[in-house]
């Protein structure tokens, strides 16, 4: 099995378990969330919105036009390289975020979760598909798909901070529940499908030898490491 197929499966397995666990412990741990201190609640409003898609998509697309106009007004071969290599750059941030925001709007308009201001009058589990009302789109979690997305391609791009990129979309996805917008599962979602954008775009682009390069594992590496040495 190829490996972007794998991958592919192993976070639709990853998904399907965390939202079988979780479901059944939505409406506590939201509510339990929802009740923790003043002080958590409003530093959790202050990063929430970290996690959206607008400033991600103009900031990325404006990066990526300034890179072009730059490569093609500049006549010295050291700076069309910077600034191809920028254009590359913008252009799998633009792309993997794009993808990762067509997904879970569709997604949402689909599903059409209400939110969980809304659990007195339908509970956590009523659905109501192509509403289109922004009350029925809480799974999955918008902003948190927007951090997996965001910080899983830094973590293609920077494999030895992984870890740290990771906890930064956990503390965003998280956020969601604190200020009562999202369950606990739909944030889980949110974030293996922003991550799962990330990992395809990074097997794409290694594929054209953009940015990254396929492993002897033919898993997508960052151009920049150093391939492991051959054995003799």
């Amino acid at each position: 099995m190829n490996q972007p197929l794998a991958s592919t499966g192993w976070i639709l397995l990853t998904t399907i378990v965390l939202v079988l666990a979780l479901v059944p412990f939505d409406p506590h741990l939201s509510e339990w969330a929802r009740g923790l201190p003043d002080e958590i609640v409003d530093f959790n409003r202050t990063i929430t919105d970290f996690g959206t898609f607008a400033w991600m998509l103009y900031t990325s697309a404006t990066l990526l036009l300034i890179a072009f106009v730059v490569r093609r007004a500049s006549q010295r071969d050291t700076v069309r390289q910077r600034a191809r290599a920028a254009r590359n750059l913008s252009a799998y941030f633009l792309l993997t975020i794009a993808t990762a925001s067509v997904l879970v709007h569709g997604l949402k308009l689909v599903i059409g979760r209400a939110r969980p201001e809304l659990f007195a009058d339908y509970g956590a589990y009523s659905l109501a598909p192509f509403t289109g009302d922004w009350l029925f789109e809480s799974f999955p979690s918008g902003h948190s798909t927007a951090a997996g997305a965001f910080f899983g391609a830094f973590a293609m791009l920077k494999p030895g901070l992984r870890p740290l990129f990771l906890i930064l979309a956990l503390l965003i996805g998280v956020s969601r529940v604190i200020v009562g917008a999202h369950y606990p599962s739909d944030v889980a979602v949110g974030l293996l499908l922003g991550l799962w954008a990330a990992m395809m775009w990074a097997y794409l682009f290694a594929r054209r030898d953009w940015l990254f390069r396929l492993d002897a594992g033919g898993w997508p590496a960052p151009k920049s490491a150093s391939p492991p040495p051959k054995l003799k």
